[in-house]
């Protein structure tokens, strides 16, 4: 990984920590959740993709550029 791709991931770990919720704005998947669907942020891998876990169940990753999250400040609600 350059050195670029490098910081990009690292800014991405920082302003998207595991544990974090997140709320989809839109994804270009067909599969994806339904926009408004709150998540938990796992983690942030080495090619810079945010993998979360939707209250649907659904683990699709979010892609930086393609996709859209907005961080939330408030917790998930459990079950």
């Amino acid at each position: 990984m350059d050195e670029m791709n490098r910081k990009r991931v690292e800014v991405l770990r920082e302003q998207y920590p595991s544990g974090c919720t997140v709320e989809l704005v839109s994804m270009d998947d067909e599969h994806a959740p339904p926009a408004g669907t709150k998540g938990e942020v796992m983690h942030v891998d080495d090619t810079g993709t945010i993998h979360v876990i939707w209250q649907t169940g659904s683990t699709l990753g979010v892609v930086p550029g393609l996709d859209m999250v907005r961080k939330l400040d408030e917790e998930i609600p459990t079950k």
